[in-house]
């Protein structure tokens, strides 16, 4: 099909699409999943049973080295994780993987077990700025590397999410950058996961606005925090992750503008403030009781449907 046929289409497209969302429920267009990056200290099958118990809808699975799923041995473990997490009436429609490119290791594996498993989207991402070199020219260098694992995502029938971060480093951490390197591909190959905290870091004022104007289109998943500029003991000023509507993340106007545009997908939960004692960063344990964790993750999920109900997303 050429371009001007495409586009003819694309508004009838949309509109069939828009008539077959109509008929699902809020909480299949927007599953809430639990990072399970926050759940380390514990077993994939005590990690679902208590998401089950606290109404998640899922969980978004670490498949990465140190994660719950390690990639060396992903075809015996993911199919153990799965069931153990649809065991307690949970979906798993994604996972974060450590995937940077299609050279990492064990990625074809992995992509062979999600498609086993039924996951057909997968967070990838860890692209970084080298200081003092020109950014086209990076940019440049960097298109090869995304057009060989859109291939094998088109291949597979997989989506893969790239993460956005903040940080002077990180590409993606400007938007712009990432929509330069998406843009000339299917975002049923490579997309984002728009995360909405590291967005407002990097422009809270009015640029996050933008930004998700601008990325919504090529959006598949979207993770939730919020932070607040706090100063350290240097008394330098820097974002510290804090609850769930305690910041300056503006989260009712970022899903109107979501659902505007028409995003469906999972929205994960992110819990990187240091109330968590370790569960935060991922390690295998935490100091925190682990009923205090789970009033800390129940607290923050009322929360998040709160702010989904006041959108329209629930």
């Amino acid at each position: 099909m050429n371009r001007r046929n495409f586009v003819a289409l694309a508004p009838a497209a949309l509109a069939s699409a828009n008539l077959a969302l109509a008929d699902e429920s809020p909480r299949s267009r927007w599953p809430i999943l639990a990072f399970s990056k926050h759940f380390q200290w514990t077993t994939v099958s005590e990690a679902a049973s208590l998401c089950a118990e606290m109404g998640y809808d899922g969980i978004d699975l670490t498949l990465r080295p140190g994660g719950h799923v390690e990639p060396a041995q992903v075809a015996e473990a993911l199919p153990k994780a799965v069931e153990a997490i649809h065991t307690q009436k949970l979906t798993t429609p994604m996972v974060t993987s450590g995937i940077v490119d299609a050279t990492t290791p064990h990625t074809e594996a992995v992509m062979r077990a999600l498609v086993a498993a039924k996951i057909t989207r997968y967070r990838w991402g860890g692209f970084r700025y080298v200081e003092g070199k020109s950014i086209p020219a990076q940019l440049d260098e960097l298109r090869p590397r995304i057009r060989d694992l859109a291939a094998m995502n088109k291949q597979f029938g997989l989506t893969a999410m790239y993460h956005t971060h903040s940080g002077a480093t990180q590409v993606g951490a400007s938007f712009w950058d990432l929509y330069l390197l998406l843009k000339d591909h299917s975002p049923n190959q490579v997309s984002v996961n728009y995360d909405i905290g590291h967005a407002t870091v990097e422009g809270g004022l009015g640029d996050w606005l933008h930004t998700t104007r601008l990325l919504m289109p090529y959006t598949r998943g979207i993770a939730i925090k919020d932070f607040r500029w706090e100063q350290n003991a240097k008394k330098a000023w820097s974002p510290n992750w804090c609850a769930l509507g305690d910041g300056m993340v503006d989260f009712k106007r970022f899903f109107v503008m979501a659902k505007a545009a028409g995003f469906t997908g999972p929205l994960q939960l992110h819990f990187e403030y240091p109330e968590l004692g370790g569960a935060d960063t991922g390690k295998k344990t935490s100091t925190v009781p682990k009923q205090q964790l789970i009033t800390i993750f129940r607290r923050d999920l009322v929360k998040l449907k709160g702010i989904l109900q006041e959108a329209g997303m629930a």
